[in-house]
């Protein structure tokens, strides 16, 4: 779950072809976990709100929702959610999001992205204290100037979810065209009835997950994080002549 270019690079020229300009931005998306303190305009966030709205969606049912979460509110869910946390409250997420158990080939993939987090950052496997210490930002929102809560009416089942996760998509494409940077927070999920109390949601929203939006500190080292993707072979393959 993630956004914005590599710390070395440039947003696509726009004397690029389309297709390349396209490219360039997929090729450059990561998750960002550093952000300067500049503001986000509501304007420029409303509009990179409508356009991920044009994500595809069955039935044009268009589900879910960004609920933009500010000021001493905001405050008051980080610390509900680190106290959650940090007390060994149980987790209880609205919906399964791994499987379980989990395949060793995925846990290999998982334990590959948090080594490349943690390297990026210098902290040593054995560094519980620096692990825990990063861990915890999800709950501050990596301190991004817009944090957002995604969630989706609980009647929906697995296709929402389908819907819901292009439409996130598109929110952070659109933002990183804009220089923007984002991540996807799934620690969000962990504590949903916490969410809903301190938001007032009612019982039938669930809490999908979080989204930091800011412009990126690209000093920041946690930024540099590189993760891979798997090669074609492992998820594509052709039947039929």
């Amino acid at each position: 779950m993630d956004s914005a270019f590599p710390m070395s690079a440039k947003p696509p020229s726009d004397t690029l072809p389309f297709g390349d300009a396209h490219e360039a931005l997929v090729q450059a998306r990561r998750s960002v976990r550093a952000y300067r303190p500049d503001p986000v305009p509501d304007a420029l966030l409303h509009q990179l709100l409508q356009s991920a709205r044009r994500a595809p969606s069955g039935g044009n049912l268009q589900p879910g929702q960004f609920i933009q979460v500010r000021g001493s509110l905001r405050g008051a869910l980080t610390q509900a959610l680190l106290a959650d946390w940090q007390g060994g409250a149980p987790e209880r997420e609205d919906y399964g999001y791994f499987p379980r158990p989990m395949p060793m080939a995925l846990r290999k993939r998982q334990v590959a992205s948090a080594q490349a987090l943690y390297s990026a950052l210098g902290v040593a496997r054995e560094d519980r204290a620096g692990r825990d210490a990063q861990f915890g930002r999800n709950y501050r929102f990596f301190d991004a100037p817009v944090a957002l809560v995604v969630s989706i009416d609980a009647r929906f089942g697995a296709g929402g979810y389908m819907d819901l996760g292009m439409t996130l998509y598109g929110l952070q494409m659109a933002a990183a065209a804009q220089g923007l940077g984002s991540c996807a927070i799934g620690a969000l999920a962990s504590y949903p009835d916490t969410v809903r109390r301190v938001l007032d949601l009612p019982p039938g929203e669930h809490i999908v997950c979080g989204l930091a939006l800011g412009w990126p500190d690209e000093a920041a080292p946690v930024n540099r994080t590189q993760t891979t993707r798997a090669p074609l072979s492992e998820y594509f393959k052709v039947l039929g002549e």
